[in-house]
């Protein structure tokens, strides 16, 4: 056969395969075969110099009609596709649904929210502070002297001399009385950070709460019934309470304020080390020099304070025996709150 009749047999026989083709990977393959860099139409071009020299000029147009030829019928049938895929694979309705994979808060998250709407209740308002600190909102005008311990740099992020990571959120307490006079009733929810050995019940890093209610005639009566009443309310209306007596340089008279252990309902357990209580936090009356620090008159306004680890409170609720498994974001154990 001559060069024209192959010319003619192949567009023949390129158009009638392509005209049986309907999807993308079957177009691939058409082009690969008649367009390709092996493919006919670059054959049939490397045939040219075959030809008789008084027919090259013909061939070489019969050729390149091939190839334009081939290229505009591969380029409809693209677009015909595209047209068809756009309109969306079938559906089988029959087929079961993927469930969506939902996020949900962290634990500490939940907790934060409960006990913000739970001392809510209770009239307090909810205010915030900066992770990094001064030494006089951390520590000076808690009535920290230099001299304390707390202000050892081996127990502080310090930042430089003056500036550090805060150790407390009662930072925030002083920042509130700064702004204005009583009556003040606020929480304050945050991270707080201590250089402490990571163990099962310690981290460079934990959370917590502190509360501050000032206003004249408050006493430790009100101290006590509050947070009585949050113990009940978060932990169950089965949960005594009790004060044992503690130091703060910020607080005075000051408490150690302690709830009957969860785990064994005051019974003795490990995680009460069988004593049948497990420690809250610390509390008390607000110290004088505190209220002289902010302005306050210490003879007309009186107020209480008190601080809990809320990392504290989510193992006693749930039972979590280890710190750590709140922070290594392992979804197993995540997804039980």
């Amino acid at each position: 056969m001559s060069l024209f009749d192959d010319i003619t047999a192949g567009k023949d026989q390129a158009l009638s395969e392509l005209a049986a083709t309907t999807d993308a990977a079957g177009l691939e393959a058409w082009r690969v075969k008649y367009l390709g860099t092996k493919g006919l139409s670059r054959q049939i071009m490397q045939r040219l110099k075959e030809a008789p020299s008084d027919q090259k000029p013909a061939a070489g147009k019969a050729a390149n009609e091939f190839k334009n030829a081939l290229q505009a019928a591969y380029d409809e049938a693209i677009k015909k596709v595209g047209a068809t895929a756009a309109k969306g694979p079938v559906i089988d309705v029959t087929l079961p649904g993927r469930k969506p994979a939902i996020g949900r808060e962290h634990p500490i998250t939940q907790t934060i929210n409960e006990l913000i709407e739970l001392f809510g209740r209770m009239g307090f308002s909810v205010a915030y502070g900066p992770e990094v600190e001064d030494e006089r909102h951390n520590f000076e005008a808690l009535n920290i002297p230099p001299s304390h311990p707390a202000r050892d740099p081996l127990d502080n992020f310090y930042i430089n001399p003056s500036v550090m990571l805060r150790s407390q959120t009662s930072t925030v307490q002083v920042r509130v009385m700064e702004q204005g006079p009583p009556p003040i009733r606020v929480i304050a929810p945050g991270r707080v950070y201590r250089p402490d050995t990571v163990d099962a019940t310690h981290g460079v890093m934990f959370h917590q709460l502190e509360g501050l209610y000032v206003d004249e005639g408050v006493t430790m009566i009100d101290l006590r019934t509050c947070l009585d009443q949050f113990a009940k309310a978060y932990f169950g209306p089965q949960m005594t309470t009790r004060f044992r007596p503690g130091f703060f340089p910020f607080t005075e008279p000051s408490a150690e304020f302690d709830m009957s252990c969860p785990m064994c309902l005051g019974k003795g357990c490990p995680v009460c080390k069988q004593s049948g209580w497990i420690e809250l936090g610390g509390c008390g009356m607000v110290d004088p020099n505190v209220f002289e620090a902010v302005g306050y008159d210490p003879q007309r306004y009186t107020g209480f304070a008190f601080g809990m680890g809320i990392e504290r409170m989510v193992m006693g609720k749930h039972g979590i025996p280890d710190l750590r498994l709140l922070f290594e974001n392992d979804v197993r154990f995540l997804h039980q709150f």
